[in-house]
């Protein structure tokens, strides 16, 4: 039989799998199904592995990891709230805030409030590695929606505007990237994919 410590981590795990079953707005590249949030988090991973070279600033790329790995988590209980969703983005916060209180509270009190407290320096976004993450959160979508004929963005009906601004993070984090992230949203509003608002 396991000791606690044991079993806590490993029902913290099996309840980690859930997040394979939250589906997301944004389409796989091939346009065959919508990823999940699981697929999700692991892109963001790979994302910060391969444009670190584009941050130009010094930042901890292990802690940028661990936040890509947890910060999603809290959508197990909270679901994902889709980005351009007004009203469930006022309740956004406090949903997740609970999720976190009860997901992480299954690890032992060391490995919870570790887990916490990343997915809390996650949703402030203050410190250098904060930031990466969130921009790489930015960043992985906008390639899926636009690798994928305009993604949840047409079906959205979204704006150049709306689009913008949330992926204005990217453009003082990743600033090499931001001229190829204009040019490509750019370019679905000269195709008529995404309205030209903006």
């Amino acid at each position: 039989m396991a000791d606690d410590r044991l079993s806590r981590q490993i029902a913290f795990l099996i309840e980690a799998d859930k997040l394979k079953g939250i589906i997301r707005r944004t389409p796989l590249v091939d346009s065959s199904r919508q990823e999940n949030s699981a697929e999700h988090s692991w892109h963001l991973a790979l994302a910060a592995l391969l444009l670190r070279e584009h941050v130009p600033f010094e930042f901890d790329l292990l802690r940028a990891l661990e936040m890509l790995t947890v910060h999603d988590l809290v959508e197990i209980d909270a679901g994902d709230t889709f980005a351009y969703d007004a009203a469930g983005q006022v309740t956004k916060a406090e949903r997740e805030r609970v999720a976190a209180e009860r997901i992480f509270g299954l690890l032992p009190p060391d490995q919870a409030s570790r887990l916490h407290a990343l997915w809390e320096e996650f949703e402030a976004q203050r410190t250098p590695a904060a930031r990466v993450a969130n921009a790489m959160d930015r960043l992985q979508p906008l390639l899926q929606n636009a690798y994928s004929n305009g993604g949840s963005w047409r079906s959205h009906h979204l704006t150049r505007a709306q689009v913008l601004q949330r992926m204005a993070p990217i453009e003082t984090t990743l600033p090499e990237v931001w001229p190829f992230v204009v040019e490509l949203i750019d370019s679905f509003c000269a195709s008529g994919l995404i309205g030209p608002g903006g």
